[in-house]
C-alpha cells in the first residue's frame, strides 16, 4: 500500500508560543505501486501517437509529462526506485526516474549505462535536463558524448550544453565559447535527432545574454558556409531566431 510521510517544522505564533505545522506530504510507493499510476494514466492513443514525434513507442505505455511530473513531486527523490524504475524499462518509467534520482547519489558509471540505453530523443534529453546537467561532471560529459558516434549519445552531448545554458545561472561565457568547435564539427552529422541538438545548444547558447549572442551569430554564419545541408540548416535557423529574439 502507498502510503504519506509529514516532516514537522516548527514556527512561533503571534503570542510568541512554538507550534507544529508540516510540509507538503510525500507519498512512499513501491515499484510496483509506481507501475499500477502509470497504467492507470496510459493512454493507448498517445501511445500510438509516439511514433508520428519520433518516439520509439515499443516500451512505451502513452503517460504525458505533467503526469510524470506531479508523480515525481509527490514521491520525492529515492535512488532505490529510480533505479528500480529504469531497469523495467519502460519509456515513461525512465523519465521518472530522471526525475526522481538523487543526485549525489549519480555515479559517472551509471551515467554511462543510462545513455547508452537511451532510444528516444525525449528519454534522452529529460534525463538530461531532469538529472545529468545538474553534476558536477556535466561539463566533460557533454563535450565526451558529442564526441561519440552513437546517435542517442551525440544528442545527449549537445542537449546537455543546451541544458547548461538555460540552468547553470555561474557559467562564464568562456565556458559555453569552449563548445563552439564541437557545434560547428558536428554540424555536418544529417542524422535528425543530431542536427537538432546541435542546433538547440547553439540557439540556447545564443540566448543565454548578448555577448553570446554575438558570438552564436558569428558562428552560425560559418557553419552556414559549410557543404552540408544539415550545417545549413542549424545555422539558418539558428540565425532566423537569435536575430528577431528579443
Amino acid at each position: 500500500m502507498a502510503y504519506r510521510t509529514r516532516k514537522a517544522l516548527l514556527m512561533q505564533d503571534d503570542s510568541g508560543k512554538t507550534k507544529g505545522i508540516y510540509e507538503e506530504e510525500k507519498i512512499m510507493m513501491n515499484l510496483n505501486e509506481v507501475l499500477s499510476q502509470l497504467k492507470k494514466n496510459s493512454n493507448p492513443k498517445d501511445r500510438e501517437g509516439m511514433a508520428r514525434f519520433g518516439i520509439n513507442p515499443e516500451y512505451a505505455l502513452g503517460v504525458k509529462v505533467p503526469v510524470l511530473r506531479d508523480l515525481a513531486k509527490k514521491i520525492g527523490r529515492k535512488h532505490e526506485l529510480a533505479q528500480e524504475l529504469w531497469k523495467t524499462k519502460i519509456h515513461e518509467a525512465r523519465i521518472l526516474a530522471g526525475m526522481i534520482e538523487e543526485m549525489d547519489k549519480v555515479t559517472e558509471k551509471q551515467m554511462e549505462q543510462w545513455v547508452n540505453e537511451f532510444n528516444s530523443w525525449d528519454l534522452c534529453d529529460q534525463c538530461c535536463m531532469n538529472l545529468f546537467d545538474k553534476l558536477p561532471i556535466a561539463w566533460k560529459k557533454a563535450i565526451e558524448w558529442a564526441e561519440r558516434e552513437d546517435e542517442f549519445v551525440r544528442r545527449a552531448g549537445f542537449a546537455m550544453m543546451a541544458c547548461l545554458a538555460v540552468h547553470d545561472k555561474k557559467a562564464d561565457d568562456n565556458a559555453f565559447v569552449s563548445f563552439f568547435p564541437y557545434i560547428k564539427k558536428y554540424s555536418i552529422d544529417e542524422r535528425n535527432f543530431v542536427k537538432k541538438a546541435v542546433n538547440w545548444a547553439l540557439r540556447q547558447i545564443g540566448k543565454r545574454n548578448s555577448i553570446l549572442r554575438k558570438e552564436a551569430i558569428k558562428l552560425a554564419k560559418e557553419i552556414q558556409q559549410m557543404n552540408s545541408k544539415s550545417a545549413k540548416w542549424i545555422a539558418n535557423d539558428a540565425i532566423r531566431e537569435l536575430k528577431t529574439k528579443k
